[in-house]
């Protein structure tokens, strides 16, 4: 049996159309499966983006607190260095001009405050 050359390109058409239409059939499944896989990924990445929000928005409140503690650190900075400023100059500069007589006093006193104290501990 002998096949025309009408057959013979009908039989080849025909076996092209069937791969063609198996390979169609692969592709599809195959960007099914992506299309499927890529619905997950973009639900993960909307729960990331939330997740995202809440941490940005914990860590400007954060940022805020810091802001207020900076800001009460430097009024307290901003006080002690006028009030070590009120002492100098109030107390301690005034009060320096009398220094070369008060420190041989304060030795002779400690001297013998040590000396008192160390007979009293002695004698027990």
């Amino acid at each position: 049996m002998t096949l025309t050359l009408n057959q013979v390109l009908f039989l080849i058409l025909t076996v092209a159309a069937v791969v063609a239409i198996v390979q169609l059939v692969r592709l599809f499944t195959q960007l099914r499966r992506t299309a499927i896989e890529g619905e997950k990924a973009l639900g993960e990445i909307a729960e990331l983006a939330r997740h995202l929000k809440d941490l940005d928005l914990v860590i400007k409140e954060q940022v805020e607190e810091l802001a207020k503690t900076i800001a009460a650190s430097k009024k307290a900075a901003v006080n002690v260095a006028e009030a070590s400023s009120l002492i100098t100059s109030k107390f301690v500069r005034p009060g320096s001009k009398y220094l070369p007589l008060l420190l041989p006093v304060a030795q002779f006193v400690w001297r013998r405050f040590g000396k008192k104290k160390k007979e009293s501990h002695h004698g027990k």
